[in-house]
């Protein structure tokens, strides 16, 4: 597996993430970054703190469609989430951002450190198509200030992710 060394710091950090993609049997390291809260540019911290472009680090969105189903979008860190594209793509009217509160009971991860791998509920998951032209995906790791790097075809399988264009157009 071609990823960059592991932060030392990084090896001894477990969380519901890590767990669930071992258990998954999925390659993996772990990278570590001073977290930074810093609504809508969370991700932008992430990407800029392991030093990699912002094309290949995804954040988390959690996503409510017609008040009643959950689902969980990944899309490049620097991109804007289309929420008629994601309501459209489970046959929806409406969709908006799930609070905070909700996000985190749902998931067991605080905000800042949701993972579509290792909720503690388990909903749809759609990864930003623009993942399958990446090698390695590098997504919020379970906790705040932590990445998991891996194969984006592990990432599609072991979620049974949906592939779609659900972001804005650049301008």
């Amino acid at each position: 597996m071609d990823f960059p060394e592991r932060a030392t710091m990084s090896e001894t950090i477990e969380t519901p993430t890590t767990q669930f993609l071992t258990a998954h049997g999925v390659a993996f390291t772990l990278h570590d970054y001073d977290y930074v809260s810093d609504p809508g540019k969370i991700g932008l911290h992430a990407a800029a703190g392991i030093g990699i472009d912002q094309n290949k680090v995804f954040k988390t969105l959690m996503v409510e469609i017609d008040k009643k189903q959950i689902v969980c979008v990944a899309i490049p860190v620097h991109k804007k989430m289309d929420l008629k594209k994601v309501a459209t793509l489970f046959g929806g009217r409406n969709a908006r951002m799930l609070g905070a509160e909700k996000a985190e009971a749902l998931t067991g991860f605080k905000v800042g450190g949701i993972s579509p791998f290792g909720a503690r509920t388990q909903v749809p998951v759609v990864l930003d198509e623009s993942v399958l032209k990446l090698d390695t995906l590098y997504i919020n790791g379970g906790g705040r200030g932590l990445v998991v790097a891996l194969k984006p075809a592990d990432a599609i399988q072991c979620v049974n992710a949906r592939m779609a264009d659900v972001t804005v157009p650049d301008a």
